[in-house]
Formats: C-alpha cells, structure tokens, sequence
C-alpha cells in the first residue's frame, strides 16, 4: 500500500513509518526540518499549516505512485496551562496544527481517494479528546474538534469506500512532553496554585507511560485490517476504564475524580 504519514521526525510518526516500510508499504512521510532519514522512507518537506504544501505533497505522491491507500494525520503539537492564561497566538497555533492541519490533508487526499474508490484515513485524537483535560483545555478541544469531523466525514464518506479511523492514544513516553509550550506566568501560577502539581501529575504519567513502538504495532494491523474499527483507545487498563466511566457516571463524580486524579 501508499501511505502518507504525516509527523515522522520522532515518536509515534517516526515507528509508524519504520515499521509501515519494513513490512513492505511504500512510506511517504512529511517533516518540517531536516532530520536523519530512515532507509526506504520518502521525505517531504511539509508544514501541515501551509495549504500550498499540504496540495504539494500529495500531487508527488499521486505523480509518482498513482494512488494513496491511507492517510495517517499524527503531525500535532500541545500546550499547557490554564485556559485564562493562554495567549491568543498559541491557541491559534494549537487548533491550526492539531484540527485544520487534518482537514488540509483531508480535502488534498479525498478527491484520489474517491476516484480509486478506496483508502483509509487515521486520524489521530487522544484520551484527551474523550476527557477534557485540566490545564490542557485547548488540546483537548482539538481532539475534540478532530472526533466530531471525523464522525460526520465517516458517514459521508463512506459511499466512496473510503473508512476513517479515530486513534485515541493514552500517555505515552516521547518527546511530546518536552514539547509542550506550558505558560510560565507567575501571575498564572499564583490564581491557580494546583496548575504546577497538575501539570507534574501528566508529564510523570507520559514519561512512565507506553512506548512509540508499542503504538506503531496497533497501528500497522489497523491498516492492514480490510475492515478496522470506528475507533481504537490505545492505553493503560487504567486510562480505558476512565473512558468507560465517563458513559456511566454522573458528570460531577466524574468531574471530582479526574480532579483528584491529576491532584487538583
């Protein structure tokens, strides 16, 4: 199969890629510096903010293979904080690379993918599209706003033979967590003491969490699955019981233990 993983340059996107090429796929993946390239990769050099070379790339892809057989949009970024203290530009810049970053490559990718009347699109949501998270309000409201497109465009869809897959990853250890931009305002650490311990609960859990590699394994049966799931929740028995407890519990329970949960 062609696929197209966007993100490669470390973590989830750089296993997916390794693993995806050592079965066989032919692997195009998007990078936004220069990074050292993994043997029998294709590289493009794509920022997912930037209509012109999102178009770009898959125009190569489609020139050079004739097709893309799946999509897998894992480029994302996160931030930190309390919500009343995050500036307007890193909200911005979180909601454009996290949901708009998807739908680029969504509208350049769909229009092969219905002439082939086949492909698959994995998107890449999180827990913390399923939960919002205290002191990452707006990562949250981008995998959010990922899980609400991604159910409407599955429907849509759908006729053409095209399947939209949600990955919802819980805490892993990758370089995600020295990424995150947090607010470093005093004036925000003083209205919201609990924000230090919060956010000290999280990067403990990422750090001591699951492994990359252990991710790109799911995510190379779910491509090669003929008929994948709607969605897949990749973490701990812990974070999956979470899920379910969010469906049954009223929302006030849940909301207090998820606060005592991150020590809040």
């Amino acid at each position: 199969m062609v696929i197209l993983v966007t993100g490669i340059s470390s973590g989830f996107g750089l296993q997916m890629a390794h693993q995806l090429s050592e079965r066989g796929h032919v692997v195009y993946g998007t990078v936004r510096r220069d990074v050292e390239h993994l043997q029998g990769v294709h590289y493009l050099n794509v920022n997912v903010q930037d209509d012109e070379q999102v178009k770009a790339a898959v125009a190569k892809i489609v020139a050079e293979q004739g097709r893309i057989d799946v999509l897998i949009n894992n480029a994302g970024m996160g931030i930190g904080g309390p919500i009343e203290f995050e500036t307007m530009d890193d909200i911005h810049s979180q909601m454009d690379i996290n949901f708009m970053g998807l739908v680029r490559m969504v509208k350049s990718v769909l229009p092969q993918m219905r002439l082939q009347k086949s492909g698959k699109i994995i998107a890449f949501s999180s827990i913390g599209g399923l939960i919002g998270l205290p002191f990452q309000g707006f990562y949250s409201a981008s995998k959010f706003a990922i899980e609400g497109y991604c159910e409407a465009l599955r429907m849509e869809v759908r006729e053409h033979g095209v399947k939209v897959v949600v990955i919802e990853p819980g805490d892993f250890h990758t370089s995600f967590t020295g990424k995150r931009k947090k607010v470093a305002d005093n004036e925000a650490f003083k209205a919201y003491p609990a924000y230090e311990r919060g956010m000290k609960s999280v990067e403990h859990d990422e750090t001591t969490g699951l492994t990359p590699e252990y991710l790109a394994k799911k995510i190379v049966k779910i491509v090669e699955k003929n008929n994948p799931r709607c969605n897949y929740i990749i973490a701990t028995p812990i974070q999956k019981l979470s899920i379910l407890l969010k469906k049954i519990m009223p929302k006030m329970w849940f909301s207090k233990m998820i606060a005592w949960f991150y020590k809040l």
